[in-house]
């Protein structure tokens, strides 16, 4: 299982990431130990989860959230604010 995986960071900006292991890779964001530009913006917090079965159907859809505009970005994690 795969998590496609949206943080809402301090500057307002998103990062759009994947794991299979969201405590891990949620906890090594906190630790400034994720990516730069978390690192860069923290804190952050999660407003967006999307379970996926395999590896490349994850990085697809991340591709296609990381082309998302702000504005879009906004109203899919609306849209999908019930968890």
């Amino acid at each position: 299982m795969w998590i496609v995986y949206i943080l809402k960071l301090s500057s307002g900006a998103y990062y759009t990431g994947i794991t299979n292991n969201i405590a891990k890779r949620i906890k090594a964001h906190s630790d400034g130990k994720g990516s730069k530009f978390v690192r860069a913006h923290l804190p952050f917090i999660i407003v967006y989860i999307e379970r996926i079965s395999g590896r490349s159907e994850a990085s697809k859809r991340e591709a296609a959230i990381k082309k998302l505009s702000h504005k879009e970005k906004e109203k899919l994690i609306a849209e999908t604010e019930r968890w």
